[in-house]
């Protein structure tokens, strides 16, 4: 009698035996995962200095500081700025809000975003994919308005795709705040540039 070789067999074992590793593996590695690339994304945004612009500043103990009590949520919407500064001649060209969150230059007002996981007023509602694109493309969504200075988003474009991936998990974890950003101001138009 011929014997008949069960090659099937081998691929159905190994996928019987993958499902029984997944099956006991320990759900507190994946949070141990997790928790290290939150870990990471803190120490990323902290060292790229993203509160020195996304955190309000105020006066402390030693002097302007960032207001960690609305940690990364962007330009105070109770801080109403309606027109560029006014910027003299001479070596200056720009000028920021004492809260470091609202920027006058060439191109108008930027105001920093709100980087909390507020649904309506922060990143609650982006994706991974989203913030990645915004930070790789220098838009909005990574599809809409330029983003503009001081963001210094064409070195953030550097980072990789596991940095930015673990800079967006600590952005999810920390405490939403609700403040709504205003949008950009455009640049006053002025009488000299205009006849150009």
């Amino acid at each position: 009698m011929k014997r008949v070789k069960h090659s099937y067999l081998l691929p159905i074992t190994a996928l019987l035996v993958v499902a029984a590793t997944a099956l006991t593996a320990d759900p507190a590695s994946a949070a141990d995962t997790e928790a290290t690339k939150v870990a990471r994304g803190k120490y990323l945004v902290t060292t790229a200095a993203c509160n020195d612009c996304h955190t309000p500043w105020h006066i402390g103990p030693s002097g302007p500081e960032p207001d960690m009590t609305r940690m990364l949520s962007g330009h105070p919407e109770s801080m109403v700025i309606s027109q560029p500064a006014t910027i003299a001649s001479g070596p200056w060209t720009l000028a920021a809000a004492p809260t470091n969150t609202a920027w006058s230059g060439p191109w108008g007002v930027s105001f920093t975003a709100n980087l909390t996981p507020d649904a309506e007023t922060g990143l609650g509602k982006w994706t991974q994919t989203t913030f990645m694109q915004a930070i790789r493309t220098g838009r909005h969504l990574g599809r809409g308005r330029q983003i503009l200075p001081p963001m210094p988003f064409a070195m953030y474009r550097n980072f990789t795709d596991e940095d930015l991936g673990a800079i967006f998990a600590y952005l999810r974890s920390i405490p939403p705040i609700k403040n709504r950003v205003p949008e950009p101001l455009p640049p006053v138009v002025t009488a000299a540039a205009a006849e150009k």
